[in-house]
């Protein structure tokens, strides 16, 4: 890896720490105050942009307590804001009710990429699943980036992925039935651990990092 980014919204000691040329950004620091200068990968927090926006079924039936859809903090406003200044590429999960609620253009399956915010900003969204790149689940992703020219936008892995939960050459052919019949039943998702299921791949890391460092190589350039 070569070229300075910041890495905004992840998690203590994660696999962002300890990297030559990455600063890590997590919540003791409050990622919404970074100023620069460095092109970013930013990870804002995506509960209440999702499904279960309100929060969990089981919580809000036995408290009552409901939070608001979009209720982050500001946190991706922040992020998509600094990904705009100082270009790189923002994650959330496929879905994400943040794409509508600030005009980026929902991108599809399987289609690459496309254009986010054109002709008022230079950006471009696409979804890919991590299960591609070493996530036990399929794991869709909506990505954002700006910074970067359309010919240097790398060419990802569209298709539908198995994850490396149900992947036989790991597993086995009859592990993997189980798992397999346990999914259909409750959800891959369901069925890996909340540690695991939010956490980011390597590969995937390495990805996001590489277009951050294009977006601060053609930023140099310029």
């Amino acid at each position: 890896m070569s070229g300075q980014v910041a890495a905004l919204y992840v998690e203590t000691g994660g696999c962002y720490f300890g990297l030559p040329g990455v600063d890590p950004w997590d919540e003791a620091r409050d990622a919404r105050l970074y100023e620069g200068p460095h092109p970013i990968v930013a990870h804002p927090p995506c509960q209440r942009w999702g499904k279960y926006w309100a929060g969990a079924p089981w919580k809000i039936a036995r408290t009552g307590e409901r939070h608001e859809a979009g209720d982050d903090g500001g946190c991706f406003a922040a992020a998509l804001s600094a990904v705009r200044r100082w270009g790189g590429v923002l994650e959330h999960p496929e879905g994400s009710r943040a794409w509508e609620r600030f005009g980026l253009a929902k991108p599809e399956r399987g289609a690459g990429w496309k254009r986010a915010d054109w002709p008022f900003h230079d950006g471009w969204t696409c979804c890919v699943e991590q299960g591609h790149y070493g996530h036990q689940a399929r794991k869709p992703t909506w990505l954002y980036v700006s910074g970067v020219e359309m010919q240097d936008l790398p060419r990802l892995d569209w298709s539908p992925s198995i994850g490396t939960y149900l992947d036989e050459a790991l597993h086995g052919v009859e592990k993997v039935a189980h798992r397999r019949k346990m999914s259909a039943k409750y959800g891959t998702c369901q069925m890996i651990n909340t540690r695991d299921r939010i956490k980011t791949p390597i590969p995937f890391r390495d990805v996001l990092i590489s277009i951050a460092q294009t977006a601060q190589a053609q930023r140099r350039a310029a």
